[in-house]
C-alpha cells in the first residue's frame, strides 16, 4: 500500500509499504479521509517529539470502511462505515477509573504508538477496538466530515472545561481549526457573545460568517479594550485560547474578569515557557484550565452532532488532497490559508 512516512523533521515521503498484517481481534480500515491537525505539523516541524517514532506513519484524525476483520470480531464486518477515535485509554488506572480517560496513565494513541491514517489502510488493533474507541456511523455523511469529530472532541472537553453558560461573553484567541470549532460549540452552548481575535483576514471573515458576533484584528486594533467596552470593564466570562502563543498568555489573562476561566486549550511546543504574573491568576480569583484530548462520550458526542447537523461543519474544510500529493498538502496545511485540509486516499 502507500502511505506517507514521517523519516524525521522535515523528511516525510509517500512510499510503497506493506499493508498492515491483522491479529485476532484487528480490523483493517480503508482510510477514506485523513485530516492534517496543527499536532501533525508541529511534530513534522520537530516542535513537538514526546512519544514520536521515527519512521512512522502520522495521522490521528480519521474515517473509512471495514475492509477486512480478524477472528472473533462480531461487532463489525466489511463494509461498515467507521469512524475512530484515537486516542487508545486503558481502562484500569486511577484517570480512567475516575471519569478522566483523556488523562489515562496508559494511554496510547494512533500516530504514535500506532502507525496513524496517513495511508490507504490502518489497522485498528484488538486492544482499541476493545476499549470502545471504535464507532458505527452513517453513509450518509462525507468522510471529511466524519473526520472532524477528532478535534470536534476535543473542544467539547474544552468547552466543558471552560464552563460557558447562557448568555456568557466568550473571547476565542485564534481562528484556525480548532478557534472555528469553539465558535460553534460556544453558540451552540448558548454564549450571549463571542469575540474572536484573529490576524489572518480569511480566516476572520470565516469567523464571522460562521457566528462569531464581533472578529478582531489584533495586529491594528486593541482587543483588550474592545473587550472591556463590551464588557462594561468587567471582563470576559470565558477566554479560551487556541493558539500555542507564549508571548500573549498574561494578555489573556488580562481579558477575563474576576472570578471568570481561562482554558489554555493549544499545546505549547517544546522549550516555550511563558512568564506568567500569578498576581493576576490571584487577586481576581482567576480559573485556569487545561484540555488534553478527549474521552469517548466526547467523541460519540461530537458525531452526534455532525450526523445530525446540529452544528455545520461545511466551512472547517478548505482543501483535498490525494494521498499521492500529500506532502504538497502539509505545505498547504502550514501556510494555514484556509481552515482544514484533508489527505482523501
Amino acid at each position: 500500500m502507500k502511505a506517507l512516512i514521517f523519516e524525521g523533521p522535515n523528511r516525510m515521503n509517500v512510499k510503497d509499504v506493506a499493508s498492515p498484517e491483522l491479529q485476532d481481534g484487528d480490523l483493517l480500515l480503508k482510510v477514506k479521509a485523513c485530516l492534517i491537525c496543527g499536532t501533525d505539523i508541529r511534530i513534522y516541524e520537530g516542535r513537538k517529539t514526546k512519544d514520536v517514532r521515527m519512521p512512522s506513519i502520522l495521522g490521528h484524525e480519521f474515517s473509512g470502511v471495514v475492509a477486512e476483520t480478524g477472528s472473533k470480531i462480531d461487532r463489525f464486518k466489511v463494509g461498515d462505515f467507521i469512524s475512530v477515535a484515537p486516542v487508545i485509554p486503558c481502562l484500569t488506572c486511577y484517570s480512567c477509573k475516575h471519569g478522566y480517560e483523556n488523562l489515562c496513565l496508559n494511554r496510547t494513541a494512533f500516530g504514535y504508538e500506532y502507525d496513524g491514517a496517513f495511508a490507504e489502510f490502518v489497522r485498528i488493533p484488538k486492544v482499541a477496538v476493545k476499549a470502545g474507541i471504535v464507532y458505527h456511523v452513517s453513509g450518509e455523511i462525507p468522510f471529511e466530515y466524519l473526520a472532524l469529530a477528532e478535534p470536534i472532541a476535543c473542544c467539547i472537553n474544552g468547552q466543558r472545561n471552560s464552563q460557558i453558560k447562557f448568555r456568557d461573553t466568550v473571547v476565542i484567541i485564534g481562528a484556525g481549526p480548532i478557534g472555528f470549532v469553539h465558535i460553534l460549540l460556544a453558540k451552540a452552548s448558548g454564549a450571549g457573545t463571542v469575540i474572536c481575535s484573529e490576524p489572518n483576514g480569511i480566516r476572520r471573515n470565516l469567523a464571522k460568517k460562521i457566528g462569531a458576533d464581533i472578529v478582531v484584528d489584533p495586529k491594528v486594533e486593541d482587543l483588550s479594550e474592545i473587550v472591556m467596552n463590551h464588557s462594561k470593564g468587567m471582563g470576559a466570562d470565558v477566554v479560551i485560547m487556541a493558539i500555542g502563543n507564549p508571548s500573549i498568555v498574561n494578555q489573556t489573562i488580562d481579558l477575563v474578569r474576576k472570578r471568570g476561566t481561562v482554558n489554555f486549550f493549544a499545546g505549547f511546543s517544546v522549550g516555550d515557557m511563558p512568564s506568567v504574573d500569578v498576581n493576576k491568576i490571584h487577586y481576581k480569583e482567576i480559573q485556569i484550565t487545561g484540555t488534553s484530548a478527549s474521552t469517548r462520550k466526547d467523541h460519540e458526542l461530537a458525531l452526534n452532532l455532525i450526523e445530525n447537523k446540529i452544528i455545520d461543519v461545511s466551512e472547517l474544510l478548505s482543501y483535498r488532497y490525494s494521498l499521492k500529493n500529500a506532502v504538497e498538502a502539509f505545505s498547504m496545511a502550514k501556510r494555514g490559508e484556509g481552515m482544514k485540509v484533508a489527505i482523501v486516499p
